[in-house]
């Protein structure tokens, strides 16, 4: 989540011209500046063209850009919070975000943006830069997933491409999810699956989606929620996709191959896959393929993924800090950034079809309306500092559900406990 948290899987991210990490802002003067993030090349590209945009625009400033693998990229930053010389700017997925803010580690973005400005964001996102009401971040973009499918292989389980579904309005619920799955697997070779889902190697918060669209919780305070009948209803139906022979056996939490690779070489018919993907997908798919909304329950959901971009609290130049971060979420900037690398904006005037995205802009309306279902209830939950624990806790739990025939009850039981402990 990206996931719950946004992961980056190893398979699909380009990473490129590592620059090392850079620490604070000294090097340069009164008006320099350190940032440091991972990246794909398109996202290295339009960071790099944003923040000559910025120095053109601000006299005298100088924005040092440091793209790092993202498995190196916080275990360095937290090596170099400890030792005071952190970067004045990174970026943060979502789901870490709560454990910097939560330490003290993060600069107040409280004075620099107004209350007209806070509302220019989808409040969602702003609440997923917030702790206990206090911005720590401003939210740079998000992706989410939706489901990719294969056209020809619908096609050939006597589906018609043409009525599949486009619009949350007309989502399937889990029942015609459910169907579908059957039908596909009865005209399926045995070597390929009706669908995968894309919870390998971290993504395991991506389950909670399946809680939410029951209307379930799983962490209200500090208190775990996820032992109800919302829970044991969302369980019993994702361990169906492994009872059914819906999805690949290997593709359960703990799988090393990811959602993506399974359905661009035509292992599953259908994927979900988040819209940062899609660039990839268009470019190894040797077939057509579409994009339809997530299922839905009591309602619809999603993962939260994508990234806000931070400025340290001791970085010396605090206004400056603040100004780059106002302005990589201004507006023409943020249609810039997510145009280019086919993520999703967060502020309410680039909702809708405001950002022409480059590649397969056709498929994108599905993921801008599937971000939509994304509520502030499920990012306070997704922001907790207890995230880090819980999704070591999933990946655990839901494996043994899914592949070592743990009962629903236990596993529930399992989470609950993790939760808690994760919470206190």
């Amino acid at each position: 989540m990206l996931g719950a948290a946004a992961v980056v899987t190893a398979g699909s991210l380009v990473l490129t011209g590592c620059a090392g990490f850079g620490g604070g802002g000294e090097e340069g003067g009164d008006q320099a500046l350190t940032f440091t993030t991972w990246g794909s090349e398109a996202e290295e590209a339009s960071f790099t063209e944003l923040i000559d945009q910025f120095e053109a625009e601000h006299d005298g400033a100088e924005v040092k850009l440091n793209v790092v693998p993202y498995d190196q990229m916080f275990s360095n930053i937290d090596a170099q919070l400890s030792s005071g010389d952190a970067p004045d700017l990174f970026r943060v997925d979502y789901g870490n975000l709560g454990v910097y803010s939560s330490q003290g580690q993060l600069l107040d973005l409280s004075p620099y943006f107004d209350n007209a400005e806070v509302d220019e964001f989808v409040p969602a996102m702003w609440e997923a830069v917030s702790y206990e009401g206090v911005p720590y971040g401003v939210p740079h973009q998000t992706d989410v997933s939706a489901v990719l499918v294969n056209t020809a292989m619908v096609e050939q389980a006597g589906i018609d491409p043409s009525t599949l579904p486009q619009t949350q309005e007309d989502a399937w619920t889990w029942q015609e999810f459910a169907d579908v799955a059957e039908q596909l697997r009865a005209s399926l070779p045995a070597d390929k699956y009706p669908f995968v889902y894309n919870w390998q190697l971290g993504g395991a918060p991506r389950w909670l989606s399946w809680l939410f669209q029951a209307d379930g919780t799983f962490l209200d305070g500090s208190t775990a929620t996820i032992d109800s009948a919302e829970g044991e209803q969302a369980l019993d139906f994702t361990k169906s996709f492994f009872e059914n022979d819906w999805v690949p056996p290997t593709s359960s939490t703990k799988g090393t191959v990811y959602a993506d690779s399974l359905f661009t070489e035509g292992t599953a018919a259908m994927a979900f896959i988040g819209s940062f993907l899609v660039p990839d997908v268009d470019y190894l798919a040797e077939f057509e393929w579409t994009a339809i909304p997530m299922p839905r329950d009591v309602r619809g959901a999603t993962d939260l993924g994508g990234n806000a971009l931070v400025a340290t609290k001791d970085t010396d130049n605090p206004d400056l800090a603040a100004e780059f971060l106002k302005f990589m979420t201004s507006a023409d900037a943020m249609s810039l950034f997510c145009a280019n690398t086919n993520e999703l904006p967060t502020r309410l005037d680039l909702e809708g079809d405001a950002v022409q995205f480059v590649i397969r802009p056709d498929v994108m309306p599905v993921f801008v309306d599937q971000a939509a279902t994304i509520e502030p209830s499920d990012v306070k939950q997704l922001t907790s500092p207890a995230m880090a624990a819980v999704n070591t806790a999933l990946q655990d739990q839901l494996e043994a559900a899914f592949i070592g025939g743990q009962s629903t009850a236990d596993t529930l039981s399992n989470l609950s406990a993790a939760i808690e402990e994760a919470a206190q």
